[in-house]
C-alpha cells in the first residue's frame, strides 16, 4: 500500500470501500489522542493516536440495503482505533484502511452453502479404509487373545 497514493485518492473521492460505495470524508468523525505506552516525550505530548467514527443510520452515502446489513452485523456506530505509528498521518491511514476492510466484510454477501452427496469414489474409498481399520482391530484383538 502506498502512503500517498492511498491518502490523495481518499481526500479527492471519499474513502472508497467497494466498486459500489464511496463514503465522503465529511461523515466520518475524527478524534486525537495520546498513544500511550514507550515513546518519551513524544508519546506523551503528541496526539498521534487517531479514531474514526462513522455513523451509519444518519449516512447519506448508503442505500437502503447497505444500511440495513451494516446495522444488523456492526450496529449504528462503527469505531476503528490506530495508534501504533509514531506519525498521526500514518495513523490515519492505517485508520481509514481499517474502516474500509470492516464495512466492505460486513457488507460482503455470504452465499449459502449447498450441499452436496460424496462422489461414487469418496465413498469406495470411505468403504476401504473401513475394511482396512476392521482388519487392523480384528488382528490386534487375535494377537491379545493369544498373549493371555
Amino acid at each position: 500500500m502506498s502512503s500517498s497514493g492511498d491518502a490523495t485518492s481518499a481526500r479527492s473521492e471519499g474513502l472508497r470501500v467497494t466498486r459500489n460505495l464511496a463514503i465522503p470524508l465529511d461523515e466520518l468523525r475524527w478524534r486525537f489522542t495520546t498513544s500511550g505506552g514507550p515513546g518519551g516525550q513524544h508519546a506523551n505530548r503528541s496526539s498521534t493516536r487517531v479514531e474514526v467514527r462513522f455513523e451509519v443510520e444518519s449516512s447519506a452515502s448508503l442505500g437502503p440495503r447497505q444500511r440495513a446489513r451494516l446495522l444488523e452485523r456492526l450496529g449504528p456506530t462503527v469505531r476503528v482505533v490506530s495508534g501504533e505509528e509514531r506519525s498521526q498521518a500514518r495513523n490515519r491511514e492505517i485508520a481509514l484502511r481499517r474502516l474500509a476492510d470492516r464495512l466492505a466484510g460486513a457488507l460482503r454477501v455470504q452465499r449459502p452453502r449447498v450441499p452436496t452427496a460424496p462422489s461414487a469414489v469418496a465413498r469406495a474409498r470411505r468403504l476401504e479404509e473401513k475394511r482396512h481399520r476392521s482388519v487392523r482391530k480384528r488382528e490386534r484383538a487375535a494377537y491379545r487373545d493369544g498373549c493371555d
